[in-house]
């Protein structure tokens, strides 16, 4: 019995060599909540806002988290188990719908409007959503292409956003924080100057 046990030892080690590696647990990943920010004294707009879906082409429609292969982004990858909990073209159309609602820049703010109603309607474009390792660390880079029309589809605004973000940590989490806080700066930006377009109009 004694010289069988060598044997089994190395069955064993033979049937634990040809297992196949564990199959990492998928993901999912959503943006922390926005940062409360400060709400206008009054509408600026007696016109309600729409906020459509974001555009995504390509990688960007996809739902896997994107990561550029080299420092200036020319190459990107998609995570195979590190996934956003809803596609990004949807939670970035959330995202700035909640934003221009809570500033109370127009009685109504939604989503989704019939077509007939006279609105202002606000489209985005995906143009960046990565993870962007650098000699420095990581840093989530985003950009965005945005348009403001009315009525007939007459842009009142049309202009690129962008921003980078560095992560605190070289982790998942810290990436997905630098992510909203980048969202936020190019929202930000968006606002400003949709704001200051309806400013001067009566509405």
């Amino acid at each position: 019995m004694k010289r069988l046990r060598p044997v089994f030892l190395l069955v064993t080690l033979l049937l634990a060599a040809c297992s196949p590696p564990p199959v990492p647990d998928v993901t999912y990943y959503r943006m922390p909540p926005a940062a409360a920010h400060q709400r206008l004294d009054k509408p600026i707009s007696v016109l309600p806002i729409e906020v459509e879906t974001f555009r995504a082409e390509g990688l960007y429609a996809e739902q896997a988290v994107l990561y550029a292969t080299t420092p200036d982004a020319g190459a990107l990858r998609a995570y195979h188990y590190q996934l956003w909990s809803d596609p990004p073209s949807r939670s970035l159309q959330e995202r700035l719908t909640n934003r221009l609602r809570d500033s109370g820049i127009a009685p109504l703010v939604s989503d989704r409007l019939p077509a007939n109603v006279p609105a202002l309607r606000v489209q985005g474009r995906i143009l960046r959503f990565e993870r962007v390792k650098t000699d420095k660390g990581v840093i989530a880079s985003v950009a965005f292409a945005m348009r403001v029309e009315q009525g007939s589809g007459e842009p009142l605004l049309e202009q690129n956003y962008a921003s980078q973000q560095p992560a605190s940590d070289e982790s998942m989490a810290g990436t997905v924080n630098a992510f909203a806080a980048a969202v936020d700066a190019t929202f930000a930006k968006f606002e400003g100057d949709f704001i200051a377009l309806q400013g001067g109009k009566d509405g």
